[in-house]
C-alpha cells in the first residue's frame, strides 16, 4: 500500500472535547419546569436542577462514549494525492474530487474562494477560511501533488456566467447541488509572485544545511503569553461558579419554604433563568479569553493555553521546569525546517469551527509538509519573530507591508503655495513669506501672527511646524517640500528676532560643549593653595553629571480629560448601582425601600468621588525628555524610568486584544514597559519627535520620503 506522502487537512476542532449540548433548549426546560405546578415541593426543586444540570450530562456522556464522540466534530476539507476530499465526523467521506479528473485549483483574491478547475466543469467549493485552508498551504501542498494553481482577479459573483440565471445556477438545479461556473482566464501575477516567493524561502530553508549553534550569552528558553484580560479569567469564572451556586441556593430555599405557589414558581423561574444566563455566559467569556502561551526552546517550542510547572521533573524540558501540558501543541527543531509567521486560522473555542485570526504561525518540515498550525492570537508579531529567530529558527514572513505614508500636512498648505512654480520659503521683513522662482514674495505672514517656528526631525527628514500668537499649531510640513534648509531657516528667523526651537540643535551644541569642556584641566602651579604639607592636586574641569529621565527638563504628558472624566463617571455609576441594590436587598430590614435609599444613593455618590478622589491626586504622568522616558506620579514618586539608549521605540502595540496599547520596546524588539494610562497620541508624539525618541516599533517599514513637490 503506497502512502500519502503529502496531504493538507483543513483545521477542524475536536469533536471529543467535554461541553454542553444544546444549553438554549435545556435552560427553556429549566424555566418551564420552574413553572410547572408540580408537587411536592423536593420533586419540584430536582426537576429543576436536572434541567438545569443536563447540557452538562449530555456533553460528558457524548465526550465519553467513542461513537457519540466522532461525530460531535464539525466536516473538514483534505487534499491529498487521492484529491479534494471533504471528511465527515466519522471518517466517512461526504464529497470528493479525484485527482485524476481535476485540472487546476483556483483562488479568487477578492473573497478568498476556492475553485475547482474539473474534467467536467468548473466548481465553486467555498472560502478558504471556512474550509479551514490557509493560501500558502495549499499552495505548497498543490504544487508538490501536481495540481497546478492559480490566483484569479475578483470575485466568484465575477466568474459567474451571464448566460445564467440572475442566482447564477441554470433552471431546475437543486439548492444543494453545487454550482458550476467557468473559471476566468485573468490572473493576479502579483498575488502569485508573492506565494512563490514564499515558497522559495521554504525550499531555501529546507534544503540548506544546518548552521553550528552559536553559544548564546542570552538565555535558552524564552516564554510569551498574550496580554491578561480585563477582568481576569479567574475572576470570571469566579463570579460565573458564584452565580450558579445562588441559584442553586435559592430554588432550594423556595422548595424547602413551602407548598411551590405561583409567585414562588415565578420566582424561582427568573433565578433559574438569571443564573443559567451568566453561567452561559461566564463559560463563553472564560473560553474567549484564554491566553495563548508560547515556551520557545532551541529544540522543542510548545504552545498552550496556559503555562504549567512542575517541581518535581528532571530531566530535559522537565529539567528546566516547562512540562508540556495536556492539550499542548508541541513541534520539535529537528523537524522543522521554517516557520511562516502572518496572518492565518484559528479554531473557535467555542464551536471548533476555522476563523481568520490576525497572527498564526505554520510549520513545515524538511519535505514542505505542514506540520501544525500554531495559534498566536494575542501576540506581537514582532516579538514572536525576533524570539523565534534568537534560538535557531528559521522564520519567513508573507512579505513587506507598505511603506507607511505619514500625515505630511501638505493638503493645508495654501493654494497659492501650487500656483506658483518654484516657490520656495523666505524670511524677511520679520516675518515669513513664500518667494517665487524670481525671488518677488508673493505671500507674507506678519511677524505679530506668528507664535513660534519648531524645527524638528520626523523620519529623518526635516521638519518645520507653525504655531499662531495662541500657541495653535496652524502648519506643518517638511522642509524639503518648501525648498529650505534647516540651518538657513533656523540662523534667518533668529536674525530676524522670530521665536523659533530647534531643540535638537541645541542639544547638539550643549553635548559638544560639555564634551570639549571635560577634556580641560588646570596645571598643579595654578591650583589653589593647601594646607601646609598637602599635595597640589589638580582641578578638572567635568561635564555635570546627566539628569536622571524623571527629573530631566522635558513635556509632561497627563491622561486626557475625556479618559479621567469618564473613569469619574463609572466610578460613580457603580457606586449608585451597589446604593440601589442594596436599598432594594436590605430595605425591608432597615424601614423600607425609599428609606434607606434616601441615605445609601447620597452615601454612593460621596464614596465614588472620595474614592476616585483619593485614586487620582496620585495618578501617574508620563515623562518625556531628552534623557529618555519616566512614568512620575502627582506626588513625586517614580514608578519606572528608561534611559534613552535603552528606549528603541514608542508607539501602538499593533497586537490584538492588547490593553494597554501603548508600549515601549527595546533595541532588540522586546517590550520593556507598558502605559497604562491613555495620553493624548498626539502630544506623545509630537514630544517624541521634539526629543528624538523614535516613535514606532524598532525596525519598522520606514515611511515613504516627503514629496519634493506640492
Amino acid at each position: 500500500m503506497r502512502t500519502v506522502e503529502h496531504e493538507l487537512v483543513g483545521l477542524h476542532g475536536f469533536g471529543g472535547r467535554f461541553r454542553p449540548v444544546a444549553p438554549g433548549p435545556f435552560v427553556l426546560l429549566a424555566v418551564a419546569a420552574a413553572l410547572a405546578p408540580v408537587r411536592p415541593g423536593w420533586l419540584w426543586a430536582a426537576l429543576i436542577l436536572a434541567a438545569a444540570t443536563g447540557p452538562w450530562l449530555v456533553g460528558a456522556v457524548a465526550a465519553l462514549v467513542p461513537w457519540a464522540a466522532r461525530r460531535r466534530g464539525p466536516a473538514y476539507w483534505r487534499l491529498s494525492e487521492r484529491g479534494l476530499e471533504k471528511i465527515g465526523p466519522d471518517g466517512s467521506t461526504l464529497a470528493s474530487y479525484e485527482r485524476d479528473r481535476i485540472e487546476g485549483l483556483g483562488i479568487t483574491t477578492g473573497d478568498g474562494v476556492l475553485v475547482v478547475q474539473h474534467k467536467f466543469g468548473t466548481a465553486s467549493i467555498g472560502p478558504l477560511p471556512s474550509l479551514g485552508l490557509e493560501p500558502l498551504a495549499l499552495f505548497v501542498t498543490a504544487r508538490r501533488v501536481g495540481i497546478p494553481v492559480r490566483l484569479v482577479h475578483g470575485e466568484v459573483s465575477d466568474l459567474l456566467d451571464p448566460a445564467l440565471d440572475d442566482a447564477g445556477r441554470p433552471p431546475g438545479m437543486d439548492d444543494d447541488a453545487e454550482l458550476v461556473i467557468p473559471l476566468g482566464p485573468t490572473r493576479d501575477l502579483a498575488a502569485e509572485r508573492r506565494l512563490l516567493d514564499q515558497e522559495a524561502a521554504l525550499l531555501a530553508a529546507a534544503h540548506e544545511e544546518a548552521a553550528p549553534e552559536p553559544a548564546a550569552p542570552g538565555p535558552e528558553r524564552a516564554v510569551l503569553a498574550s496580554a491578561e484580560p480585563d477582568p481576569s479569567r479567574r475572576r470570571v469564572l469566579l463570579l460565573g461558579g458564584l452565580s450558579g451556586a445562588l441559584g442553586v441556593v435559592m430554588v432550594l430555599r423556595l422548595a424547602v419554604d413551602g407548598p411551590p405557589g405561583f409567585g414562588v414558581r415565578v420566582a424561582a423561574a427568573c433565578w433559574v433563568l438569571a443564573s443559567l444566563a451568566a453561567v452561559l455566559v461566564t463559560r463563553r467569556r472564560s473560553l474567549a479569553s484564554a491566553r495563548t502561551v508560547w515556551t520557545i526552546d532551541r529544540d522543542l517550542i510548545q504552545v498552550s493555553r496556559r503555562p504549567r510547572r512542575s517541581r518535581a521533573a528532571s530531566g530535559g524540558w522537565a529539567a528546566r521546569g516547562v512540562v508540556p501540558s495536556r492539550g499542548a501543541l508541541t513541534v520539535p527543531a529537528a523537524e522543522t525546517a521554517a516557520l511562516v509567521i502572518g496572518p492565518g486560522l484559528r479554531a473557535d473555542p467555542l464551536t471548533g469551527r476555522p476563523r481568520r485570526s490576525e497572527l498564526s504561525v505554520l510549520a513545515f518540515d524538511h519535505r514542505l509538509r505542514l506540520l501544525a498550525r500554531l495559534p498566536a492570537h494575542g501576540l506581537d508579531a514582532f516579538q514572536l519573530a525576533h524570539a523565534l529567530a534568537d534560538r535557531g529558527y528559521r522564520v519567513v514572513t508573507p512579505g513587506a507591508r507598505a511603506p507607511r505614508t505619514p500625515e505630511y500636512g501638505l493638503e493645508g498648505l495654501p493654494e497659492i503655495f501650487a500656483r506658483v512654480p518654484g516657490g520656495r520659503l523666505v524670511v524677511e521683513d520679520g516675518g515669513l513669506g513664500w518667494a517665487d522662482a524670481a525671488g518677488e514674495v508673493v505671500l507674507r505672514m506678519p511677524e505679530d501672527r506668528l507664535g513660534g517656528i519648531e524645527l524638528l526631525t520626523i523620519a529623518g527628514h526635516a521638519w518645520v511646524r507653525l504655531y499662531d500668537s495662541d500657541g495653535d499649531e496652524f502648519f506643518a510640513a517638511p522642509l524639503s517640500a518648501l525648498r529650505i534648509s534647516r540651518t538657513d531657516l533656523r540662523e534667518a528667523a533668529r536674525r530676524e528676532g522670530l521665536p523659533v526651537n530647534d531643540a535638537e540643535y541645541d542639544a547638539y551644541l550643549s553635548a559638544a560643549f560639555h564634551s570639549a569642556v571635560s577634556t580641560l584641566t588646570l596645571p598643579a602651579s595654578e591650583t589653589p593653595a593647601l594646607a601646609s604639607g598637602a599635595e597640589p592636586v589638580p582641578l578638572e574641569l567635568t561635564a555635570p553629571p546627566a539628569p536622571s529621565p524623571a527629573h530631566a527638563p522635558g513635556i509632561l504628558l497627563d491622561a486626557t480629560r475625556r479618559s479621567r472624566f469618564g473613569t469619574y463617571g463609572m466610578s460613580l455609576i457603580l457606586a449608585e448601582i451597589v446604593a440601589v441594590v442594596g436599598a432594594a436587598w436590605l430595605g425591608p430590614d432597615l424601614g423600607g425601600f425609599v428609606t434607606t435609599a434616601s441615605w445609601s444613593v447620597p452615601a454612593g455618590l460621596l464614596v465614588g468621588l472620595g474614592g476616585y478622589w483619593l485614586h487620582d491626586r496620585d495618578r501617574p504622568r508620563l515623562r518625556v525628555s531628552p534623557a529618555g522616558l519616566a512614568v512620575v506620579t502627582r506626588r513625586g514618586r517614580v514608578r519606572w524610568e528608561l534611559a534613552r539608549d535603552r528606549v528603541a521605540g514608542i508607539g501602538i502595540d499593533d497586537a490584538a486584544d492588547r490593553l494597554p496599547r501603548l508600549v515601549v520596546w527595546s533595541p532588540t524588539g522586546r517590550v520593556l514597559r507598558q502605559v497604562t494610562f491613555p495620553p493624548d497620541l498626539a502630544e506623545l508624539r509630537r514630544a517624541c519627535e521634539r526629543y528624538g525618541l523614535p516613535w514606532g516599533p524598532p525596525d519598522a517599514d520606514h515611511p515613504t520620503p516627503p514629496p519634493p513637490e506640492l
